[in-house]
Formats: C-alpha cells, structure tokens, sequence
C-alpha cells in the first residue's frame, strides 16, 4: 500500500486521472456527475490508515440520466474494467468480491493486470437517493417526510464532495442540506424535552447509592447535551462512531467539550452535577443567542423540594414548540421529534404509540 491519502482527496485524484481520461476518450458527449458521498468514514472525513483494513480505496460514483443507465451502464463497467489502471498512487484498483460471512465487506486485492474488479459505481441521482431515504428525491417532501430520514442517512447524501456535475447531483444535495423551520423546531423542541425528563436522576440514582445508575444517565445526559449542540448549531447528527469527533468541529464544543469530559470521569455525583449544571446553562445561552424564542433564564435552580439542581428545560421545550407553525407538527401533541429521537420517554411510555409501532416488527 501506498502512503496515507485521504479518501476524498484519493477519489478526486482518481476521479480525475484515472476515471475522466476513459470517459473522455469513449463517451465524449456524456453528460453525468461524479461524487463521492454515501456511506465510508472518507466521505465524512473521519479516515484514517486503519480505514484502509476494508470498504477503502480509489473509487468513485458516476450518476447518469436514467435513459442512459439502463443503456450504458454494463458497457461502461467493462470499459472501466479493461481500462483502468491495477493500481493507483499505490493503491490496488482491483476489489475482493463482498464476503458474504463479513457483512459485504470488500478489500483491495492487488493484480498484476487487468481486467480490474473497480468501484467505478455507476448510479442514478433517483436511485441513490431512493435507497438511502425512501423517496424519490425529485417529489415534493412534506414536513412528516422529514421526520422519517436518520440524520446519519442525510449526512451521507450532504457530505463528501461533487466533482462533476452535468446533472442536478448538488441540486438535488441543496434540497436535503438540513430540514425545513418548523421540522428543525419539532426535533429542538422534542431535545429539550428528552433532557428535562433525565435531569435530576443522576443525583436521584446516588442517593439511594446507585453511583453505577448515577454516571449511567450522565453519560446519557452529555450524549443528549452533544446531539442538542448539533440540533442548535443546525448540523446532521452523525451516528455514535462519529459523534464525539463531530462534535469537537462545532463552534461550542472549545467550551463545552472541558466540562463534558470532566462531567464523565468526576468521582461524586455533586461534582458531576455541578459540571452539567455549567453545561445546561451553557446551552441555555446559546439557545437565547438564536433569537428563536423569547429570552428564557439559563440557571438552574434546586429541582421542587428536593437538593437537585436542574436547568427545567422543559421551559425551551415549550417556548420552543409554541413557535412552530406546522398544524401537522402541532397535532402530533408529543415530543417525539424524528426516528433518531425515538429512545426518549415521549416515544416509549406512551401505550398508543407503542402499539402502533407493532407494524415495525411485522
């Protein structure tokens, strides 16, 4: 193997003179778009030399029009096939067959020549789309649309990069860079109100002395703060691999991050209070800073009778959801928010919704 490139930058380059060189030479007057977004810690530019081990390599998509997939796509696999290079800036072009015992998992398999088994993928803008979210990207989306796509699946489609694009690649990019106003409001709202139902149990667990009970909804209640930072900052939420590193790219992690780490490994429920508490006012704040709601007091003040302190973030839940203006996001009448969100006490003590869900499992 060659030295370490990142993956996006490895995808351009062989995008560029590996891949364009063969289209130019025998589909002159094609008109396509070329990418690398999806699925791969490259795409969100997380790879490393341990992202090499599988599923990494020059590789590429071409999105064609729909009339000229169904009339070109095997002659290109071939050509590509035939004609690329076996190996590229050190790089084997040459892939494994998916191993059907390893989840699909392929590597790179070096050839002495042709022909090479490439990821030189060959896609539609519709079908892509279609099999990462479930509609077809060129249909009017309504706001319960929005609530069905995984931020995970939206950050694959919105993130890597477009090398060429005949089509209507970052048109159709544009459309999904992040949800609508009132979604984004639901799914704030729905956050907040996810946090306020946990907010007093760390200390709640360490005084019947469940320590074990109080650092367990902590970390849940950091990892709760970390996806609200996302929401507030309107940025997808990447699934738990990435959620950390992500989440040191936003503007309010050099603040947020000390506390959220100290928070994770203090050795007594006060300190570990004391550390979110700085946290929920901290969030509080920015909040405020959007200008969403009106100003609400970010301190946190002793919860009821009881010596647990709590931000009481069900009062931005609330101010939240007054804003939004969506009669069908309003009907919902529960702080659910989307799929993502779906662990929290709104989507799963409520016996209607539950049962409801019966039709996932059939």
């Amino acid at each position: 193997m060659g030295e370490f490139i990142p993956g996006l930058v490895l995808a351009e380059l062989f995008y560029k003179e590996a891949v364009r060189p063969i289209l130019s030479k025998h589909f002159l007057r094609f008109r396509y778009s070329a990418a690398l977004i999806g699925h791969g810690s490259e795409v969100l530019g997380f790879d490393t030399q341990r992202s090499t081990d599988h599923h990494w390599g020059p590789r590429v998509q071409l999105f064609l029009r729909i009339e000229d997939y169904a009339q070109y796509r095997h002659k290109l696999k071939e050509i590509m096939s035939r004609e690329l290079p076996v190996n590229f800036k050190g790089y084997p072009t040459n892939w494994g067959k998916p191993d059907k015992k390893d989840k699909g998992v392929q590597k790179l398999i070096e050839i002495e020549s042709g022909p090479v088994n490439h990821r030189v993928e060959i896609l539609t803008v519709k079908s892509f789309v279609k099999n990462l979210l479930g509609v077809d990207p060129y249909q009017e989306l309504d706001v319960l649309d929005w609530l069905t796509f995984p931020q995970q699946e939206l950050l694959c489609l919105t993130a890597g990069e477009v090398f060429h694009d005949s089509l209507d690649l970052r048109q159709v990019r544009a459309k999904f860079k992040y949800f609508p106003e009132d979604v984004w409001l639901f799914i704030l709202a729905s956050q907040w109100m996810k946090i306020s139902q946990e907010e007093a149990f760390p200390g709640r667990c360490a005084e019947v002395g469940d320590d074990i009970g109080s650092i367990i909804i902590t970390a849940r209640l950091v990892r709760e703060l970390i996806r609200l930072c996302f929401i507030l900052e309107k940025t997808y939420i990447p699934y738990s691999k990435w959620l950390g590193a992500a989440f040191s790219r936003l503007k309010c992690s050099q603040h947020l991050a000390p506390l959220f780490l100290k928070a994770l490994s203090a050795d007594s429920w006060k300190e570990r209070e004391a550390l979110l508490s700085l946290a929920y006012e901290a969030v509080g704040n920015l909040h405020n800073s959007l200008g969403i709601t009106e100003h609400i007091e970010a301190k946190v003040t002793q919860f009821h009778s009881r010596q647990f302190l709590v931000l009481n973030a069900e009062r931005f839940a609330r101010a939240t959801m007054a804003v939004v203006r969506d009669d069908r996001l309003k009907a919902i009448g529960l702080n659910i928010g989307s799929v993502d969100q779906f662990d929290g006490s709104d989507a799963t003590t409520n016996p209607r919704l539950t049962r409801r869900m019966k039709a996932l499992f059939e």
